[in-house]
This record gives structure tokens, C-alpha cells and sequence, in this order.
């Protein structure tokens, strides 16, 4: 299933059982609880004896484990084994106490010789102790349930139902969780008609003790009623119940928090295909459909059965050290828990990669094999089982001449087509099945996996270029890259595809890996050409059918990530890469040379948007500087758009849609030779002129008064609308004497409420603020902070709840409002205010987040620039405006950004004469301060930048 390189060196205990040296053999509980015939010891001391023997077993069984003499399968077999044992001894023990019971009561009843002389009882059903699910496949997890079947040939007599009674509070005394079922072989299959879940459970059921011959008259009826109901049943109940898993655990393999046991790719997957095989052929071991005598004429290689060996274990490795690590059923891998399972199977930093990323991505790689083998012998078991009709060459002799076939209304490659000879025809069919709307059979991807390594002789190979291309440039074309991917077909076409699949980063930003948010952002890329994202992103929406480099941007969507996990910076490894990869493919130079570009520039308008004061003319021509034309402005944000709506649902916004589009549209007036850059004293006339024309209806006097309180910044940062607002609300406040005057906004279009504060200036007064939105739980995107000439302060935040929307229900606002008063006046302490909101989730705490400050002289004009970068917690905008603001330094705009856990907070200063900071020694107080301020109780480490 893999090359030699695919797959990164793991522990060897992590993979293969290291033989296990003899252990003692645990002491036989049945001799202790029924020390003579006839005479067990009292209940009371059973459950002593009991507990003791399954905290030797648990105990055994982790310490081997844990010594990596067991791998998890290993492991799973010894607990069920030894389960087995400690069952047997309660089953004996359970009889003989029943039996006891009986006993004495038919003498109670009877009395004297004569009872004695009685015969004990009416006869009743022998019954079987049967195990089902996980522990009847002789599996066991730390922490998994353990389930059992009570079976007879009759229902159970008083004796009977006795003995599962006593034997259950027994089992549940011990702390064990147990699943149970009794039932007469009538009722096993009558309930198991119709209920494909019953069938599973009994198919995987084993005996354990009782009257054996009860289990082989159930295992022959089950048999035959299976021959009855038929394999095509099952098949189509198992197919939906792993739908709709998917569906609720996530349908791609590759989340950053996978579901070991439930998620695509995992261990209920590998389950899946052993019990269509079971219930077609009765086979219990992948290797018995090995070779062509075996069931269904050799439905796996022996390298298949090993990748299924190999990808079992593995997962039930992972599986045990959950448990382990947690103390329960834990089967979700969450970021705090994937160090320490990583560090126990013995992964650590290998070059540039972390132990934990070289661990994730061993996993990624395992659950990508178990959907490959999945897609491999499903296929194989319905057509050995149900006798499809045959493969029928297709009705179009254009498909048949590029050796593509027809079954059952769905294209495969013709059989007698030696796809390893004609790699190609793998890209033809799925060009065959885009053109002509047709699915792809599922023994297409059969083939597809089998012959992917062929696909290594296509590279450079024009005619493949071109199918490739028209494929990836095509309609829906992430949906054939997304198959190219899974077959393992793209790894061997472009080799440093390789590198990124299944590969992670260790944050809370990104939900996927790295190969599976390329495929998600070329996605997007169709929706925009689609027009599906009209609303959500309009401007690229529009702008993606005017780019003259299609194929450019295709391609450099697909690359734009392709250097990940190779330290350094990505972009410019990447844009060495596209040099490289892009005339393989078959792009001109001007293409290649256009891709290398935008892969290396690919953040640039994301980073600006964000990170930058889009008001100040420096960073407009700075970016348009950088763009050069038109097209690449096009281009770049497009695929801008493209990359964030790919990183997860909650990265886009409207406020961040609005950024981009103002940015766009700033620095394409500046590349058509515009005047959207004048000179400063020239805009803010203008746009003094468009304040007064929307204060027309007030009297001159007002008016002037208005245009003489704002200092040059304060007009070139908001539209004519924002300056009438803003006039109204200064002249009520004067009007009526008010210290503090708070207005809010709800601006559904950007998705963030617009809260204004008017009062007197003081230091300190947006780390207030700013403390006082956070106690509320208003997150702040952007802030404009402004002195007016008469002293006071008109300070506009824009805030969005903790699901990145606007807060615009009435009382939440109305506290809002009610916060910042009580801040400003001294009656809300927010530290203490600060310390009660809640917490970021405990699972998050193992993403490390260095705090580091950088400090830019170049970025502005007029302003010194700071960058943030920390982990983000309730009050961090708090904590460091405090400290800018006890270093004697004004705050002029802030913009606010995070990924995940990580905050990135941009803020634009001067010192109090109103310039920039540039004293040496005043920077590097500064600088201490805010790293201070950055890291958080219990000492994450910060660097300056």
C-alpha cells in the first residue's frame, strides 16, 4: 500500500509485538471462590477474590503494554484473554452459588429426609454464555465495554434467569460495564432479520462456556439464515450505518482531532470490511482471503492483509494509550492528548518536524490506508457475493478506444486494459466520468489503487500534463483531485505531494492537514467560479471570471502549501518548488513564472488586511508596489479568499470579507493610476467637505464646530456617514453635559457590532475599555482610537461574539454599555471580572503559543507599528494596552486578529509629542513590558522581535 517513503520511521513497538518474556500465570480464581464441590464462599468474598484478580489482570496487562512488549492489538487479545478466564471462574461460580440457593430452598419448601430424598427441581433449557461485539472477537480495549449473550434453546427457566441475574450484579459490582442480551436461538435470528446491528453483534459472538452443544445448534441456524437473508442486506445496512458515522464524527479521515475508533479511516472502518467478509465468506482473519483458492478467488494480496495487519494494530496502539493516558473509554485524539500519546510511542523530533507532527501524520497515513483497503474490498466481497451483472465494454467507442468500460451503469477500466502499461487511461477515466456526469464503480477505485504507483511514469509526460490540467482546471475539480489523492495516485505523479500528506500543524487554526485544506481550497475555487459564494465573498465571486491565468491560479492553489513541514518560511520554499513542478505539468514559463509568484506572495493580502492600518496611505502603496498589475492583484485575491475559507468554517467572517474588499478595491484605484492616494492635507479636505454636505440641515455654527475637533487621522478614518453619526452624538453629549457618552452598531453585512465610546481622555483608556468588552464577551476585531481638540476621546471598537457574528441582542448590548461605565468610573474591578470568564477548553492547552513583539518603524509613516503574537485568553487586550499605556506611549488604531489559539494584535502608536518611537532604550522598555504582559500564569516563554 506504500512506498518506502511514504510512511515515516515509527518505534518498532508502536508496530510489531516484541516477543514477551514467560509471565506467572495468574492464579486460578475459581479454586479460591469454589474451594470444594458444593461449597462456594459467601458472596462478600467473592467480590474480594474478584476484584483482586481483575486488578492483577488490568495491571498485567499495562505494564507489558506500557514496556512495549505488547503492541495494542497484542494487548487487546491478552486482556480478552485473560477476561476470558476471570468470566469463567464467575460462570462457575454463579452456578454453583444458584444451585446452592435452589437447593436450600426446595428443602425449605419440602422439608427433612424427604427433601433431601427429593430430585432438585423441574428440569430446565441448558443455556450458553456466549461473548458478543469487541470481546466476543477476543478484543479488549482498557475501558471497553464487555458483551455478553445468554442463549438457550428455550427461554430460561427460574434457575436460568436466577443465574443471569446473580451473575450480572456481580459483573457490575466488580465496576464493569457490561452489555447483556438473553435470548433462545428463535429469537436471535427473528430479532436479527430485520436489525442489521444484531447481525453484526452475532456474528462476532464466541463461546465461553455453558452447554457447548446449545452454541453449535446456534451457530448452524445463524449460518443458514444468513445463506437466507443474503450478503446484499447486510452490505447496504453496514454502508448506511457507516454513512451516517461519518456524518457525525466527520466524513474526512484527516481532522486534526480525529475520532480513533469512530472517524473515517478508523477502527470501526477496519471492523466494517472484517465483517462483510465474515458474513460473505465465514472467514475470521483478513490472510484467509489471501491466494487464489481462497474465498472469492483472492480477493486481497498478501500485501493488503499485512497493510489491514499493520493499520489494526497501529490503531489499537493509539487506542490503548488513550485509555491509558485518560483513566476511561477516551477514543477522540484532542491536541493535549496527541503529545503525550505521540511521547509514549516514542516519537521525538526528527530534523524539522516534532515528535507529535511525525506521529500525526504516522496516523493520517494509517487511516488513509484503511479507507484505500476499504475501497478495495468492499467492492471485491459485493461483486464475489452477489454476481453483478458483467463488465460491458462501453456504448461509446471514444471511451472504449481510452479503455474505459461500463458495469452496472458506472465506468470502470476495462478489465483486459493493463493500466500499469497505460497509466494514463486512470486520468482519461475519470476525464470520461466528469464529461459524461457517470459515477465511478467501485471497482474503478480498485483499480485505481492498485496501479497509482504506475502513475510515477507519467511525470513530465505532455499528454498526461494535459489530462492532469483539464482535470484540475475542470468543472467540480476538486472532487477528482480528492479521488487522485485518496488512490495515492497524486503522490506518485507529484513527488513533493508526499511530503504534505498527512501532515499536520500543531495548532488550533487549521482543521485539516495540509494536503486535505489544499483540496478544500480549490473546492472553493469551483463554488466561486460556480457562483455559490455570490454573497459570502461578492468581490471574488466576480473578480475569479475576469483572471486571464486560469490554469496559473488553479496550479498555484494546489501549491500553495506544498512546502510545509520543511521549515523555513513555506512561501519562498514553495515558490522554489512551482519553478520546478509547474513546467511538469505543462505550464508555459509565463504561467510558471506567474504561479511561483502568487505561492510566494500567497499571505501577502491576507496579512495586510488584518495585520496593517489600510487607512494609511504607506501600506496601500506599499502593496501595490508589491502587486505591480492588476491581474496579480486579481489573481492573489482570489486565491486570498480561497485559502482562508479552506482553513475552517469559523475563519471566514463578514468582517474579514469587508478588509479584503476595501483593500482590493484601495489598491487597484492606486495600480489604474487613481488619486486614492493624495496628498494628506488634500483628503482631508475632501473629506470635510462630504461631513459638512451630510450636516447641511444643522446650523453653520455647529458644523464648524464639529470640523475643528478632529485632528487629520480622525478624518481619513471613517466614510461621511460615520462623521455625521459621530457629530450627533458629540453634540447631545455637549448638549446635555455628559461625561461619557456610548453608542452601538450592529452592522450585519461585516457581521460585527460598532461600539463608539465619547469621553475624556485619559491614559489607560482602551485598556479599560477593552477590559471591559472582554468581561461582556466581546471579542474586539479593530479599533480606531482618537483625541479630539477638545480634550475628549472617541474611541470605535468593533466587536463580534465568541462564534465570530455580531452581538446584537438588545441586552447583551444595553451590558455592554452598562460595563464600560462601570470601568470607566472605578466600580468594576476587571481583573477579578476578567479571571471568572470562562476559560479556553483544557485540551487546548498543549498548543504552545511563544508570546513575540515585534516592533516596525518601517510599515508607517507616521506611526510606530507593534505586532503581538500570543496565546490568546480573555483580557489579553486588557493586560497589553495597560502596558503600552504605562510606557507613556498613545494608542492610535489597533487591529485585531486570531488563529485558533494564537492572538496576533497590530497596534499603530506615537510617543506623547505625536512621533514615532525610535529612541533604542525607550523600544527595548517597551518591548520588555509587553512581553510581560504576553505570557501567561505559569510561564510560556516569549521572544522579541
Amino acid at each position: 500500500m506504500r512506498s518506502s517513503g511514504d510512511l515515516p520511521d515509527a518505534p518498532v513497538a508502536a508496530i510489531d509485538a516484541i516477543s514477551v518474556a514467560p509471565m506467572r500465570p495468574l492464579p486460578d480464581v475459581a479454586l479460591d471462590l469454589i474451594p470444594r464441590p458444593g461449597a462456594p464462599v459467601p458472596r462478600e468474598a467473592a467480590l474480594t477474590l474478584l476484584r483482586r484478580q481483575l486488578g492483577r489482570i488490568q495491571s498485567r496487562v499495562q505494564e507489558a503494554f506500557e514496556a512495549h512488549a505488547l503492541s495494542g492489538l497484542t494487548a487487546a487479545r491478552m486482556l480478552g484473554e485473560l477476561t476470558d478466564g476471570l468470566i469463567f471462574a464467575i460462570h462457575a461460580y454463579t452456578l454453583a452459588q444458584v444451585g446452592q440457593a435452589q437447593r436450600g430452598a426446595a428443602q425449605r419448601e419440602i422439608g427433612g429426609d424427604e427433601a433431601e430424598a427429593s430430585p432438585f427441581g423441574a428440569p430446565e433449557p441448558p443455556f450458553v454464555l456466549a461473548a458478543t461485539g469487541g470481546y466476543g472477537r477476543g478484543v479488549l480495549g482498557p475501558y471497553s465495554d464487555i458483551d455478553l449473550l445468554f442463549l438457550s434453546d428455550a427461554p430460561l427457566g427460574p434457575r436460568g434467569r436466577r443465574a443471569v441475574e446473580f451473575m450480572l450484579y456481580l459483573l457490575w459490582d466488580l465496576g464493569l460495564k457490561v452489555g447483556h442480551a438473553t435470548r433462545t436461538i428463535h429469537e436471535c435470528l427473528e430479532d436479527a432479520r430485520a436489525d442489521a446491528t444484531i447481525q453484526t453483534a452475532l456474528l462476532d459472538s464466541r463461546f465461553l462456556a455453558g452447554d457447548a452443544a446449545v452454541f453449535d445448534r446456534f451457530e448452524l441456524a445463524f449460518a443458514e439464515a444468513r445463506q437466507d437473508w443474503g450478503v446484499g442486506q447486510f452490505l447496504s445496512a453496514k454502508r448506511a450505518e457507516r454513512t451516517a458515522r461519518h456524518h457525525r464524527y466527520g466524513d474526512s479521515p484527516y481532522l486534526v482531532e480525529p475520532h480513533i475508533k469512530e472517524g473515517r479511516g478508523g477502527l470501526r472502518d477496519v471492523q466494517t470490511m472484517y465483517w462483510l467478509a465474515r458474513y460473505a465468506f465465514g472467514v475470521k482473519r483478513m490472510p484467509e482471503l489471501v491466494g487464489p483458492g481462497s474465498p472469492g478467488g483472492g480477493l486481497l494480496t498478501a500485501r493488503e492483509a499485512r497493510a489491514f495487519k499493520r493499520a489494526w494494530d497501529f490503531l489499537w496502539t493509539v487506542r490503548f494509550h488513550l485509555h491509558y493516558v485518560t483513566g476511561r473509554a477516551e477514543e477522540r485524539l484532542t491536541f493535549d492528548l496527541q503529545p503525550v500519546v505521540g511521547a509514549r510511542m516514542g516519537y521525538t523530533r526528527h530534523g524539522k518536524q516534532d515528535g507529535v507532527e511525525r506521529f500525526m501524520k504516522h496516523l493520517f497515513l494509517t487511516v488513509r490506508d484503511v479507507v484505500r483497503l476499504s475501497r478495495l474490498l468492499e467492492p471485491a466481497i459485493e461483486r464475489a457475493t452477489l454476481g453483478l451483472p458483467a463488465v460491458n465494454r462501453a456504448p461509446d467507442p471514444g471511451l472504449a478506444s481510452e479503455g474505459v468500460a461500463v458495469a452496472d451503469g458506472k465506468l470502470l477500466i476495462m478489465p483486459d486494459h493493463d493500466a500499469s502499461a497505460d497509466p494514463a487511461v486512470m486520468l482519461r477515466l475519470l476525464r470520461a466520468a466528469r464529461d459524461r456526469a457517470i459515477e465511478l464503480h467501485p471497482l474503478a477505485y480498485r483499480a485505481l489503487i492498485r496501479n497509482a504507483p504506475a502513475a510515477q511514469r507519467l511525470r513530465g509526460d505532455p499528454a498526461a500534463s494535459t489530462l492532469f490540467l483539464d482535470l484540475l482546471t475542470g468543472r467540480d475539480s476538486a472532487r477528482w483531485v480528492r479521488v487522485l489523492n485518496e488512490v495515492g495516485f497524486l503522490s506518485r505523479y507529484i513527488p513533493d505531494w508526499a511530503r504534505i500528506v498527512g501532515l499536520m500543524q500543531f495548532d488550533t487554526y487549521h482543521v485539516f492537514t495540509v494536503e486535505e485544506h489544499t483540496i478544500e481550497a480549490v473546492a472553493v475555487l469551483n463554488q466561486l467560479e460556480a457562483g455559490l459564494l455570490d454573497e459570502a465573498a461578492p468581490v471574488a465571486s466576480e473578480l475569479v471570471g475576469q483572471v486571464h491565468s486560469r490554469r496559473a491560479l488553479y496550479v498555484s492553489v494546489l501549491l500553495h502549501d506544498i512546502a510545509k513541514g520543511r521549515g523555513g518560511d513555506h512561501s519562498e520554499i514553495g515558490a522554489g518548488l512551482a519553478l520546478e513542478i509547474c513546467p511538469k505539468l505543462g505550464l508555459s514559463p509565463e504561467e510558471t513564472e506567474t504561479v511561483s509568484w502568487l505561492v510566494l506572495n500567497h499571505l501577502l493580502v491576507s496579512q495586510t488586511a488584518f495585520k496593517r492600518d489600510i487607512d494609511d496611505p504607506k501600506t496601500i502603496l506599499d502593496i501595490a508596489e508589491v502587486v505591480q498589475s492588476p491581474e496579480r492583484l486579481r489573481l492573489l485575491l482570489v486565491l486570498t479568499v480561497a485559502d482562508m475559507r479552506a482553513v475552517g468554517p469559523k475563519v471566514w467572517n463578514g468582517w474579514k470579507a469587508t478588509l479584503l474588499r476595501e483593500l482590493y478595491w484601495r489598491v487597484a484605484e492606486v495600480l489604474a493610476g487613481g488619486l486614492s492616494v493624495p496628498e494628506r492635507d488634500v483628503r482631508v479636505a475632501r473629506a470635510k467637505q462630504a461631513a459638512a454636505a451630510m450636516l447641511q440641515e444643522q446650523p453653520k455654527e455647529a458644523v464648524e464646530h464639529f470640523l475643528g475637533l478632529g485632528y487629520p487621522g480622525y478624518w481619513l478614518s471613517f466614510d461621511p456617514e460615520s462623521h455625521a453619526r459621530h457629530a450627533g452624538m458629540i453634540r447631545e453629549a455637549e448638549a446635555e453635559g455628559m461625561p461619557l457618552a456610548i453608542a452601538t452598531r450592529v452592522l450585519e453585512a461585516r457581521a460585527v457590532t460598532e461600539v463608539t465610546v465619547y469621553c475624556s481622555d485619559h491614559p489607560g483608556l482602551f485598556s479599560h475599555i477593552a477590559g471591559a468588552l472582554a468581561v461582556g464577551g466581546a471579542t474586539i476585531v479593530d479599533a480606531r482610537i482618537h483625541t479630539m481638540t477638545n480634550g475628549m476621546a472617541l474611541d470605535t471598537f468593533w466587536v463580534q461574539d465568541a462564534q465570530g457574528g455580531a452581538l446584537d441582542a438588545p441586552h447583551r448590548l444595553a451590558r455592554l454599555s452598562v460595563l464600560i461605565e462601570q470601568a470607566l468610573s472605578g466600580r468594576l474591578n476587571l481583573v477579578r471580572e476578567i479571571g471568572k470568564v470562562r476559560r479556553e477548553p483544557a485540551r487546548l492547552r498543549a498548543v504552545q503559543v511563544p508570546g513575540r513583539v515585534v516592533i516596525d518603524n518601517f510599515a508607517s509613516n507616521t506611526h510606530t507599528v507593534i505586532e503581538l503574537n500570543g496565546r490568546d485568553r480573555p483580557g489579553l487586550l486588557h493586560d497589553v494596552t495597560a502596558a503600552i499605556s504605562a510606557q507613556g506611549v498613545q494608542i492610535a488604531s489597533a487591529h485585531i486578529t486570531t488563529y485558533g489559539v494564537r492572538a496576533v494584535d497590530v497596534f499603530y502608536v506615537k510617543d506623547v509629542f505625536g512621533l514615532k518611537i525610535e529612541n533604542e532604550r525607550k523600544l527595548a522598555t517597551l518591548r520588555a513590558a509587553l512581553l510581560a504582559a504576553l505570557t501567561l500564569p505559569g510561564g510560556e516563554e516569549a521572544a522579541g522581535g
